[in-house]
Formats: structure tokens, sequence, C-alpha cells
């Protein structure tokens, strides 16, 4: 899949961010309302949150393509195909409620939409056949850019997401497949899961901002 104009679109929102300053002024709004479980660091919280924001936004073309070709090695290109097409038109023609906002701001809504949507796949992926379908798990950066975005408009994206999988999970099912059959029964496998994780750096993407869960601080990693 071409994901050349999703990159030449997170390009020119980062050059505009960098003449306006638009995400950096509302970032510095709302730095002192954050969760108590978003930790960040001491000194220049903004421009930490801001690279860890862009990187996020920067992660989308990238499991796109790995899963692409991950994909055409199993052989089931029909089906990552109409995911990958999703997470690729939330950018590229994102839902009208977005309309309003522009630059970097419009794409971190616009990469929650994307980084959500897989999130969903997998979750159904293992509750039905024990093995998630991209090697990643973007829980607790959505988190994150869940409660930057905050509710109640964050909970609408989360809707629209679930709306995108209903629509999907309407197609034939993948498990009559042999193909799909033989790539599950491959994904149960850690060692497959490692050499895949192996080969796509951009799958274990670790940045420096900590997250509190159950009073323990954990690395955000961006998988």
């Amino acid at each position: 899949m071409n994901t050349t104009l999703l990159k030449d679109t997170i390009a020119n929102a980062k050059a505009q961010e960098t003449e306006s300053g638009q995400l950096s002024s509302l970032l510095d709004s709302r730095i002192s309302h954050l969760h108590h479980a978003i930790q960040l660091p001491a000194n220049n919280s903004v421009p930490a949150l801001l690279n860890f924001i862009v990187r996020y936004i920067e992660h989308v073309p990238e499991f796109i393509e790995a899963v692409d070709e991950i994909a055409k090695d199993a052989g089931i290109r029909t089906y990552t195909d109409p995911i990958m097409g999703i997470a690729n038109e939330f950018f590229l023609h994102p839902p009208e409620c977005l309309d309003k906002e522009v630059g970097l701001v419009a794409l971190m809504n616009e990469a929650y939409l994307a980084h959500r949507l897989i999130e969903e796949i997998n979750d159904r992926y293992m509750n039905h056949f024990g093995a998630p379908l991209v090697p990643m798990d973007m829980t607790r950066s959505n988190l994150i850019i869940h409660h930057l975005i905050g509710e109640p408009f964050a909970n609408q994206l989360d809707s629209i997401v679930h709306s995108a999988v209903d629509q999907l999970e309407t197609r034939d099912p993948p498990e009559q497949q042999s193909t799909f059959q033989n790539f599950c029964q491959r994904r149960r496998d850690q060692r497959d899961l490692a050499r895949e994780i192996k080969r796509w750096p951009c799958l274990t993407d670790a940045l420096s901002i900590n997250l509190m869960l159950d009073g323990q601080s954990a690395q955000i990693t961006l998988h």
C-alpha cells in the first residue's frame, strides 16, 4: 500500500507546526490538567509531549507498510488490505467531525482513529483466533492520546472506530480460508512474533513518557 501521500501530509503538518506552534500552544494550556497517570520529564514537558505525539502520528504509515509486507509474505492481504485502507482513509479523508482542526492537531485525532482501529482489530482477533493480527500493542499510548483529545470527543472517535470494525466483520469470515488458518497458527508461535518484530523495528519504538498503571511506572512503548 502506497503511503507517500500520507507521509507528505505529515511532513506538511510538521512544517506548519514549526511556523504556528498551534499544537505546542494547545499542549501548554492543557499540561497542568493532565491525568496524574501521565508522567512527563520535569523539564521541557511540552516539547517531550509534542515529540511523543509526532512519533505517534508518524507511526501510522510505518505500521501500514509493515503490515502490508507481513500480509504479503503470509498471503493474507485479502484480509488486511481493507483494514489498512480504512487506517489510510482516516488520514486522507477524515470524518466530518474532524474538519474544524488543522495541522498536527488534526493528525493527532486521525492517528488516534488509525491506532484504535488496530487495537480493536487485535482484540477481536485475540478473542476469535487466539492471536493478534498485528504484533503491536498501542493501548498505553492510545490512553494518553485519548486523554489529550479529551472527552466526550475522544469517545465519539472510539464510536467511529467501533462502527468501522463492525463493518469489516460483515465480510466473509477469514477463518474459513486455509491461508488464514496457517497464519493464525504461526502467529501463536512467539518465535514467529519475535522474528517479525526484529524485522520491523517500528513495532517496538520506545518513547520517554511514562504512564502510571495500578500505581506502577511503565515505559510507554509504541508497538
